[in-house]
């Protein structure tokens, strides 16, 4: 039954994508938006069919629900009164909370375990990611908004995501975790303070105000999932299995506000921000990797160091845009990169997940 349902759900979406393009290729880009979103949706369900795509269809769900807000912004902007946006911060602290609660005060001992790997990828992050970002947002001809919003996701933190494409590529997940870990500490400081430096002369930058609204979203959040996961020890396995579930669909729903918000500006830039965003993240990973080697770091913790350095947390560069007022602006180049790199570091992850680290001991 359920290689029958894939089944069926891989042609609904090949039937889509005739349909779409043929609708795209007549004029009819108004009637294609149903059958665009019912293909993306459709092989998202199909992929789930597939061992080696069944990772790739939340991207894909992803993709599905920014093309619902492009086609019809209204929908995702306010109901009765009620502005979506401000559903932006909770969100992202809820997000935080579960990264708290898969966390222990363990994650944070592995600095005294591997403290130059620690050291070279938590440099490495916040000092290449930022300095691409700025070099490509000066050289873009976006406006100063959302060239500032290319700099701020080169400012921000590790995902969580990272550790999970870590595991997938063979790579070091105890250094992945404590990066991400201290990065995410680090980023009430740095953050603003980097922003200020690279971005102050696009945008104004309220140093102290940002550093507040990264230690309400961030700092508040993961103390009180630490907490709650040190309280429960043992008993909060439901919490582990829930909490990656509501982190999935708050993120979905924050690109999809964005994206109604940013529509204008996506729909004329949208390419050129594609394009600029993907060149930020590949620079990462081959910058974050080549750093390792040249610090003679083992293959899996140049790995590791490629993925913790390309891959960054743009939920709360999303949540920093809005404490900007700048949603729509800002906010357009972390919506974009949080799909893509989910994208890429899964292929990334394959890649080196079929070609194992050759010392034994690295595997």
């Amino acid at each position: 039954m359920k290689t029958t349902v894939h089944r069926i759900a891989l042609g609904l979406s090949a039937l889509s994508f005739v349909i779409a393009l043929v609708m795209l290729a007549t004029g009819h880009m108004k009637e294609a938006g149903p059958f665009a979103i019912a293909f993306f949706v459709t092989l998202a369900v199909a992929f789930r069919g597939s061992a080696a795509l069944k990772g790739s269809s939340y991207t894909i769900v992803i993709v599905a629900a920014v093309t619902t807000a492009l086609y019809y912004p209204s929908a995702f902007i306010q109901y009765r009164g009620f502005i979506f946006a401000t559903l932006i911060t909770p969100l992202i602290q809820l997000i935080m909370f579960g990264m708290g609660t898969s966390m222990s005060l363990d994650d944070f001992v592995g600095v005294v375990k591997t403290p130059k790997g620690v050291v070279i990828g938590v440099c490495s992050h916040y000092l290449i990611m930022p300095s691409v970002g700025f070099a490509l947002a000066s050289i873009s001809g976006f406006n100063a908004e959302i060239a500032a919003g290319m700099i701020l996701i080169g400012c921000s933190p590790n995902g969580m995501a990272s550790n999970v494409i870590s595991y997938l590529a063979k790579a070091n997940v105890a250094l992945s975790i404590t990066i991400t870990a201290i990065s995410t500490m680090l980023a009430p400081l740095l953050t603003p303070l980097l922003m200020k430096v690279l971005a102050g002369a696009f945008v104004k930058i309220d140093v102290l105000s940002m550093m507040w609204d990264i230690l309400k979203m961030v700092i508040f959040p993961i103390a009180a999932g630490l907490l709650v996961n040190r309280l429960l020890r043992n008993k909060g396995v439901w919490l582990n299995r829930v909490m990656p579930m509501v982190s999935m669909v708050s993120i979905a729903f924050i690109i999809v506000i964005i994206t109604a918000a940013g529509r204008e500006s996506l729909l004329r830039i949208g390419p050129l921000l594609l394009l600029l965003v993907l060149v930020h993240n590949l620079f990462g990973y081959t910058f974050g990797y080549w750093t390792g080697r040249l610090f003679r770091l083992n293959e899996r913790d140049c790995r590791t160091i490629a993925i913790e350095v390309g891959m960054q947390n743009g939920g709360l560069a999303t949540g920093i845009a809005k404490g900007m007022g700048k949603i729509a602006t800002v906010g357009l180049a972390p919506a974009i990169f949080g799909p893509l790199m989910n994208i890429t570091g899964s292929m990334l992850a394959s890649w080196w997940h079929r070609h194992p680290p050759k010392d034994p001991t690295q595997a």
